[in-house]
């Protein structure tokens, strides 16, 4: 299931929100029962949940092209280091070259 927030943004784009920027222009509470629209300072309509909901396929495609994109980038700084290592390069001077 897609996070509200995610939703939220999309819902936004979708009507012509470049950007929300969360607990100035939307703010979500949890009170133990799920996360829910506290306030809602945008300029467009709050949506409703039903409208909300629409945007879950996208939503969850978002946060997974997310989640690859973060393991992408893990996977290069790996093989970066990995290539430093086999010119010769110790891990201080990895370090030392990269700050990581």
């Amino acid at each position: 299931m897609a996070q509200l927030s995610k939703k939220i943004e999309l819902y936004a784009a979708a009507n012509s929100v470049a950007s929300v920027e969360f607990e100035k222009d939307v703010k979500l509470r949890d009170v133990g029962s799920g996360v829910y629209i506290y306030e809602w300072n945008l300029s467009i309509p709050q949506p409703t949940t039903e409208q909300l909901n629409s945007y879950e396929t996208a939503a969850n495609a978002a946060e997974a092209n997310i989640a690859t994109e973060a393991q992408n980038k893990i996977n290069k700084k790996a093989s970066g280091k990995q290539k430093l290592k086999d010119l010769g390069l110790d891990d201080d001077e990895i370090k030392a070259l990269t700050g990581a």
